[in-house]
């Protein structure tokens, strides 16, 4: 009865539109005062500051930053130009560099509405004057950038690896292949709407252009290699490598001499807000989550589900659809942090590998980023597009649905995300 009470006052705030960082943070003190009295609250400054001090944690403003310096330095548009070399040449090929570039920028920044920000406000201009509806180049920018939380480093992978305490390397990993097969289906999408509405050709193949847009990004190029080679190798955690993006953005950028310091300030303060607000939220899920835990309600979850069934692939599927049910309403961060502490357990007695499972949170909250009301990145593309959010979903629902599969496939074949964590890390 209090857990349906305290749920029913979180989303009655939610809708009147309290911050859900403050919501969280309310409805967990009232928990804790119903279940331990106020003598449980002397101590909550110092268990909200230890839980958003975490060393893992470190790694989302780092990433956030390199993102910006990344973009104000010069360095997108030469990627735009490369990708645009090698497949402009395909009906729709602009399209198809939104999907590539996105798939690039997601290695950097690992947010989908830095991705869909910096991407979009350069790539759907273009794709407007080519003759690309706006719908069209609102849907194909949105859903790329949901790359951005699958393919590593992913700011909700480093929030879910806090959350269930397990590796964010290995999740870094699991994410590649599934990001992967998402940008393959992403462009078969994109090909099939260019051939219907006869999207133009960019450019014909032209191997000195590629030659000459490849030397031009190749210090570009340094930059996954450092991050994501620094990670796999074991050389450094996904912290420090968020710390080595940063250098080495700011040292391709100067190698390029078009670092834009007024784009950058502002970039950085843009990144310094998205990041208070997961830290606050992070602050907030402390208080939930001890009240939760006091409560004994994951253990009682669990033990519910646990008692209609043991099959692993029917407490995916219910966990499956809870998670999109839940993307509907919630910001991704917002979603794990409220979330996953309460399912964790659930997976722990079910045998299900939390790697494996972090990742099928993670393809859900990609799909919630694109499913109205919330849809952050989505409103974020339609913004930039000026197109209305309904008409850009009709259009969208193609790319969603490749997500989808992608998500139905890493959920019932493990081997998909998995075989690479086996390979490096068991």
């Amino acid at each position: 009865m209090l857990i349906a009470a305290i749920f029913c006052a979180l989303l009655a705030m939610i809708c009147i539109n309290v911050p859900i960082a403050v919501s969280l943070a309310m409805c967990g003190v009232i928990g804790l005062l119903v279940v331990e009295g106020a003598g449980s609250l002397v101590t909550i400054a110092l268990d909200m500051y230890d839980g958003s001090t975490k060393f893992s944690l470190i790694a989302i403003p780092m990433f956030v930053l390199a993102g910006a310096i990344m973009n104000a330095g010069g360095i997108t548009d030469r990627l735009i130009n490369f990708v645009s070399a090698i497949i402009g040449f395909i009906r729709g090929g602009l399209a198809m560099v939104n999907i590539g570039v996105s798939l690039f920028f997601a290695e950097i920044s690992g947010s989908a509405v830095a991705d869909v920000a910096a991407m979009g406000s350069i790539l759907i201009p273009q794709m407007k004057k080519r003759g690309y509806s706006k719908e069209f180049s609102a849907a194909v920018t949105s859903s790329s950038a949901s790359l951005a939380i699958i393919i590593p480093p992913s700011i909700p992978m480093i929030l879910y690896a806090a959350s269930a305490n397990t590796s964010v390397e290995q999740l870094f990993v699991a994410g590649v292949v599934p990001g992967l097969l998402g940008a393959a289906g992403l462009m078969g999408v994109a090909y099939a709407f260019a051939k219907r509405y006869d999207y133009p050709v960019e450019e014909a193949f032209n191997l000195p252009r590629i030659r000459e847009t490849f030397k031009d990004a190749m210090p570009a190029f340094a930059l996954p290699v450092i991050i994501l080679g620094g990670i796999f190798g074991g050389f450094v955690t996904a912290t420090e490598a968020a710390g080595l993006a940063v250098f080495a953005a700011l040292i391709v950028s100067a190698w390029y001499r078009n670092l834009n310091l007024a784009h950058l300030r502002r970039a950085m303060l843009d990144g310094g807000i998205q990041t208070a607000v997961v830290m606050l939220l992070v602050a907030a899920s402390v208080l939930m989550g001890g009240f939760l835990t006091r409560a004994q309600i994951p253990q009682q979850l669990a033990e519910g589900i646990l008692s209609v069934t043991a099959q692993q692939w029917l407490i995916l599927l219910i966990l499956n659809f809870f998670f999109l049910i839940i993307g509907f309403f919630l910001h991704s961060a917002a979603a794990i942090i409220l979330v996953v502490p309460i399912v964790i357990p659930l997976i722990s007695a079910a045998g299900i590998d939390p790697v494996h499972f972090g990742l099928v949170v993670t393809l859900n909250l990609a799909i919630g980023q694109q499913t109205p009301p919330v849809a952050s990145v989505l409103i974020t593309s339609c913004s930039v597009a000026r197109a209305n959010i309904w008409a850009v979903s009709k259009v969208n629902i193609w790319f969603v649905s490749v997500l989808l599969m992608v998500l139905m496939l890493c959920t019932y074949v493990p081997a998909v995300p998995m075989f690479l964590v086996e390979y490096f890390y068991r």
